[in-house]
């Protein structure tokens, strides 16, 4: 995070909004890194669970 507060995505290899979903779902759930997987892929989001645990 920056000193005015805002998330800086520079970098990521993923968009923005996919990041912020797979973070809400991991957050407000508390689900595994493998079910939030799962979860992104049944909405067509192919991503490692190790790439999320990152």
């Amino acid at each position: 995070m920056s000193e005015d507060g805002v998330i800086r995505f520079k970098g990521s290899h993923h968009p923005k909004h996919v990041i912020l979903y797979a973070v809400f779902f991991y957050v407000r759930y508390a689900v595994s890194h493998r079910d939030l997987e799962e979860i992104l892929a049944e909405r067509g989001v192919h991503i490692d669970h190790a790439t999320l645990n990152r």
